[in-house]
């Protein structure tokens, strides 16, 4: 027979332990249904906490229970129709649907789905598991604000709890040895020749020579214990200094085209990207600066509430938008201190002649200077000529350039994805 006896703290009770360990034991599932709750919420709930749902079957767990075989008695609280020796049929098996969605069956058994709350907190964990801005280097900057204390070796002077103990003794011990090895090589050479008078036949001149020899050694001994066992200049202090440390410092422009060929539609999926990725950066980088460009036939830089919300419109010169960041770059971020990013959204449509000119200032004026640049185009038709410009630049700078397309709300969470996924370390 076998007893079963839980001890866990808080058996009964959901627990943070036990909370975080289910988050980790089913972290794909959650992930799936964080994706799902992604791609069907506003752009003002994009970020918040709420309900997971997750299939009933994929939660399934081992459980304790006796083998078949040997005796076993059950008693079940409250039971006042069967006694022991009844014998009744197990139910047969089939879904819980019954005989078909919205009518009732005389058959078939099944479980429902599994429904939790999750926290923002929790919520923006599994949206950004496993993303990472590409290829982002340490960059040393003349203006750093991060210090790091290290170890620089031994110093005479300093507070008594940067004193090392071990080092001081040693300092101690190097200095006894050399004060007083002179007088131990005295002591030891005495000793010997008390050794060879001893061996000779004893006589008044011989114990007169012992006793003049230990005179002559006591001496010697007295002179060492004067010497101190530590002394002030054998104290060795830990030598701390603050050295500059090495900043990932980085900066990403959002560029995004809101010229009259971009429907609300298209608008609104643009604008759930760069949400997605506003919040990626500001939750998963502490030294990361955001510039917002938005453009039509002109470009301007603008704050986080005009590059969500302004309504202004017009025709299409997406080059507008790339002088603009590129001289952006020239005036505030120099490549040799920022790791600089840029992703751009766009519908594809351009104004004829201009989408080879942003091809030009792209080669010439950007791609040299920024570690990543993600292009995304919002259509459900066919590539725009933008699109066709950019895949010859693809092809030049592979490295550091990407290109993705979405066509329905459904595609903006696996497209951010993709733009922004962990590189192995052969690709970086």
């Amino acid at each position: 027979m076998s007893y079963i006896i839980d001890r866990r703290l808080n058996s009964k009770k959901k627990s943070t332990v036990n909370r975080q360990r289910f988050l980790r034991r089913y972290k794909k599932h959650i992930k799936d249904a964080v994706e799902d709750a992604v791609n069907n919420r506003s752009i003002t709930d994009i970020d918040k906490g709420g309900n997971v749902t997750i299939p009933r079957r994929d939660i399934s767990e081992p459980i304790f229970h006796h083998g078949e075989g040997g005796m076993r008695t059950k008693v079940f609280p409250g039971n006042k129709e069967f006694v022991v020796g009844d014998q009744f049929q197990r139910p047969p098996g089939g879904g819980g649907g019954g005989a078909g969605e919205g009518k009732a069956s005389n058959q078939g058994e099944g479980e429902d789905e599994f429904t939790f709350q999750i926290n923002q907190e929790e919520f923006l964990d599994f949206m950004f598991d496993g993303l990472e801005l590409p290829y982002l280097v340490k960059k040393q900057l003349k203006n750093a604000t991060q210090y790091e204390t290290r170890r620089a070796g031994f110093t005479n002077a300093g507070s008594p709890e940067k004193i090392h103990i071990v080092r001081s003794l040693k300092a101690a011990h190097a200095r006894r040895i050399a004060l007083t090895g002179k007088d131990r090589k005295k002591i030891r050479e005495l000793s010997k020749e008390i050794e060879l008078l001893k061996q000779q036949l004893p006589n008044p001149e011989t114990s007169l020579q012992i006793n003049k020899l230990n005179e002559e050694i006591e001496l010697l001994k007295q002179r060492l214990k004067r010497i101190p066992f530590l002394d002030d200049f054998d104290i060795k202090y830990n030598n701390l200094v603050k050295i500059p440390v090495p900043s990932s410092k980085a900066v990403m422009f959002c560029i995004m085209d809101v010229s009259g060929s971009m429907t609300q539609s298209i608008k609104d999926m643009a604008k759930r990207f760069f949400i997605l990725l506003y919040l990626f950066l500001k939750r998963n980088y502490k030294q990361i600066e955001v510039v917002f460009v938005r453009h039509h036939t002109h470009a301007k830089e603008v704050d986080e509430q005009e590059f969500f919300y302004s309504r202004e419109t017009g025709g299409t010169i997406v080059s507008s938008a790339l002088d603009l960041s590129s001289d952006i770059i020239e005036k505030r971020y120099s490549p040799a201190d920022w790791n600089i990013y840029i992703a751009q959204a766009s519908d594809g449509d351009n104004w004829d002649g201009d989408s080879s000119k942003c091809s030009k200032v792209l080669h010439e004026k950007i791609l040299n200077k920024v570690q990543y640049f993600a292009y995304v185009e919002i259509t459900t038709g066919p590539h725009q000529n933008l699109w066709q410009e950019y895949e010859k630049l693809q092809s030049v700078w592979a490295e550091c350039f990407a290109m993705q397309q979405i066509r329905e709300p459904a595609d903006i969470f696996p497209v951010f994805r993709s733009l922004f996924e962990k590189k192995s370390e052969g690709a970086a």
